[in-house]
């Protein structure tokens, strides 16, 4: 059952563009229910958790490395794949009527489907490697997304920049899971959360630690990754709702839940989670404050609600724990409803800007109500769930036992900003005078309000009955990250206690914030602190790889033969020589009890390569290579081979008789290559014979298997019939290769006579 709801999506997902070519209209409602069956199924998980009964379906992947695709669903994989299928429902529906006359709503919902597919399979999956898969499957798929408008520049620069930040941390987090399966000697997570003992101690943790953080920081837009998540904004309405309340960007931050319990427990974790959320929480909601885009609003905000979440898994209290599991589904909510509500404005009005947004809320009435309810939740007014997950983060700080205050300030200042940028986004766009130029002719059709104001009922309604939800959904899931048992109580009024005192002042601090902004309309210090460095450092590193790739291409790829000759015969020569520096080469024992003519004969072959070098003839050329072969036969002669020493004198014979033939026809030298060509012809020849004499040595000194001949000198008159070893050899063992190089002969004759025919023919034309 686990498989089926996320293979069934990935099996769906390429036929919803014939279904929309088939029948528009229908389409539109029923891929809805797909992400809907999808959450109902999830839904009859809940009590086997709640008793303690988790599901687990593995499939054969890849048996020979001991890969397996396991899925495995508990307390912490429900909890998302809820979010996950709740609010892509919402989304769905939604999409229905945003992007209804959009002419690749096919292609839209395929990407939509496939993105919800890999995100699914990354809570579910029990292997590291399936887990890596489907992590960059949902990078892939968000490329898709982002860049969805793919005829703006913008898009496509927002879609790649994205990519490469978390595709460099998903290789990151990969090397991670290699030296993770190394230590513990499996790739099952559950396995490997069995020996958190050994991870700890180990002394791989640290580059453990920090690849996989490297690879959850990226995804989830953590300082100083935070940048490509705003630049996403760019993607259509629906895209920017499900990456950022529910799918992509909460992947990381999954993986910092799931590998809680494997390394959890030392200083380094805690003190990396704390700093870097405390930072990105903080820097997210400065950031937020001066923007009039409705997005990029909630784009920051959303970059301060993944670093508080960081912040909390670090600090790894139960209190913590229970703020981040709660925290989570309060965030997908709100944010659902007011990105939605963002796309609805944008959608009827035709901008975004806040500062020309008024007065809507009669012509927009749904609309008004359920980012109203959203953006009460997320300013964590009672008795919206918003306002326990607050309580809880202030709970933690005080019983923290770390930098107290730090913790307090960064939650205070970023609950504050934020509940300027929920007035911002709920409320300014909806009341006041309605401006005249914003005239709003057609209703808002169903589909579009549905979703804001469902996901504002359910952070409503789960904030007046919290008790349920809490046992069945967050419970579980803290269970799973802490690794023992605990309970969540909720109570919307504890007495006047610090933490009630708190969030008192931060919703005072947060409406003087907005009455701040709203007098000098927006803070001109905080509109200069754009914190663009970490931007600006990806833009630089990159086109300056790009220029560094173009210079060496302009080098290497310049189009001429002997370049890339001289490329693959340096490279081959040097890596064959850096591995033969590791042998012993047995040169004395070769070189014993040579002769004299043998000495000579070697000191004459040598001299006649060198002068078929240095000679500017070509037929003198041939001549001295000519000694070399004949040089060759008379060796073959001293070692007791005459059929070879006839062979390689025919063979040299043919070959010098053509090349004259050849070279009597072809034009005279011209020019002759420059002085440093030709030493470094020189040099490069010197190091390949070297490099190959080396590796001669050195094979004339291994025996790894008998040798062969012994079978050839017994078989060839029994079973080639011939008393001539080398020529059964040639013509039986080894027929086909000689068969080869009979055609490979033929071929360089074809060429040669064309070459000679294009030659005269090209003379008599001439003439």
């Amino acid at each position: 059952m686990i498989i089926n709801s996320v293979f069934i999506l990935f099996i769906i997902a390429p036929l919803i563009p014939g279904l929309v070519r088939i029948n528009r209209r229908m389409s539109r409602w029923v891929v809805p229910l797909l992400p809907l069956s999808v959450f109902l199924l999830f839904i009859f998980h809940l009590a086997d958790i709640q008793q303690g009964k988790p599901g687990f379906q593995t499939i054969n992947w890849i048996p020979s490395l001991g890969i397996q695709l396991s899925f495995y669903i508990d307390g912490l994989g429900l909890l998302f794949a809820l979010i996950i299928s709740g609010v892509g429902f919402l989304v769905f529906v939604y999409s229905s009527g945003y992007m209804k006359d959009h002419p690749y709503l096919g292609r839209f919902y395929f990407y939509m489907l496939g993105f919800m597919a890999s995100m699914l399979g990354i809570v579910l999956s029990d292997n590291l490697f399936g887990l890596f898969v489907f992590w960059e499957l949902t990078s892939i798929s968000s490329y898709l997304l982002i860049g969805f408008e793919h005829e703006q520049e913008k898009s496509r620069w927002a879609a790649l920049q994205a990519l490469l930040i978390t595709g460099i941390g998903g290789l990151a987090m990969m090397a991670g899971f290699i030296l993770l399966s190394q230590i513990t000697g499996t790739t099952g997570i559950q396995a490997i959360t069995e020996q958190s003992e050994l991870v700890r101690n180990h002394s791989a943790y640290i580059p453990v630690l920090l690849l996989i953080l490297l690879g959850a920081f990226t995804k989830s837009a953590q300082v100083p990754f935070h940048f490509w998540l705003p630049g996403a904004m760019v993607a259509p309405t629906p895209v920017s709702t499900f990456l950022h309340s529910a799918t992509m960007v909460k992947a990381g931050i999954y993986l910092l839940a799931r590998f809680s319990p494997v390394m959890d427990g030392t200083g380094l974790w805690h003190g990396i989670l704390v700093i870097v959320g405390g930072i990105t929480t903080v820097s997210g909601a400065v950031l937020a404050w001066p923007q009039r885009d409705l997005k990029r609003l909630l784009a920051y905000s959303t970059v301060s609600a993944l670093g508080a979440l960081t912040m909390l898994l670090g600090l790894g209290t139960p209190t913590a724990v229970k703020a981040a599991a709660l925290y989570l589904l309060i965030h997908a909510l709100y944010k659902s409803g007011l990105f939605m509500s963002a796309g609805i404005l944008d959608h009827k009005t035709g901008t975004r800007n806040i500062t020309q947004l008024r007065g809507l809320r009669k012509r927009l009435p749904f609309t008004t109500i359920g980012a109203g309810l959203a953006a009460l939740s997320m300013a964590g007014v009672p008795p919206f769930l918003g306002y326990y997950g607050k309580e809880l983060m202030y709970d933690t700080g005080m019983v923290w036992r770390g930098w107290v205050w730090a913790v307090i300030i960064a939650l205070v200042v970023a609950n504050a900003i934020n509940i300027v940028v929920a007035i911002l986004c709920g409320f300014k766009p909806f009341w006041g005078r309605s401006p005249k130029d914003k005239q709003i002719t057609h209703r808002t059709p169903v589909s579009m309000w549905f979703g804001p104001v469902a996901a504002g009922i359910v952070g409503l309604w789960m904030g007046l009955a919290p008790i349920p939800g809490i046992k069945f959904i967050f419970e579980p899931a803290v269970n799973i990250i802490k690794s023992m048992k605990s309970e969540i109580a909720l109570e919307l009024f504890h007495g006047f206690t610090p933490i009630l005192q708190l969030s008192l002042f931060t919703l005072a601090l947060g409406g003087f914030l907005a009455i701040l902004t709203r007098y000098r309309n927006h803070v001109t210090f905080f509109n200069k602190l754009k914190m663009t460095f970490p931007s600006f450092v990806f833009k630089k590193t990159l086109f300056g790889l790009i220029d560094v790739a173009n210079v060496i291409t302009k080098h290497i790829q310049n189009g001429l033969l002997r370049s890339y000759v001289h490329i693959i015969f340096l490279a081959a020569f040097v890596l064959i020589g850096f591995r033969l520096f590791s042998f012993e080469i047995y040169v004395p024992k070769l070189f014993h009890d040579v002769r004299l003519h043998e000495w000579a004969l070697a000191v004459l072959m040598v001299v006649a390569a060198v002068a078929s070098v240095l000679t500017r003839y070509r037929l003198a050329a041939v001549f001295f290579l000519g000694v070399v072969g004949y040089g060759v036969a008379l060796v073959y002669i001293f070692f007791g081979a005459p059929d070879l020493a006839i062979t390689q004198v025919l063979v040299e014979t043919l070959i010098i008789i053509l090349f004259s033939l050849i070279i009597y026809h072809l034009p005279r030298f011209q020019t002759f290559s420059p002085p440093h060509s030709r030493w470094r012809d020189f040099a490069l020849a010197l190091v390949g014979g070297g490099v190959m004499t080396m590796l001669i040595l050195k094979a004339l000194a291994l025996q790894f298997h008998p040798s062969i001949s012994d079978y050839f000198i017994q078989n060839s008159l029994k079973r080639g019939h011939g008393r001539n070893v080398v020529n059964v050899i040639l013509t039986n063992f080894r027929a086909l290769n000689t068969f080869g190089e009979v055609i490979v002969l033929s071929v360089a004759a074809i060429g040669v006579f064309a070459l000679l025919k294009y030659t005269i023919k090209d003379r008599r034309t001439d003439v």
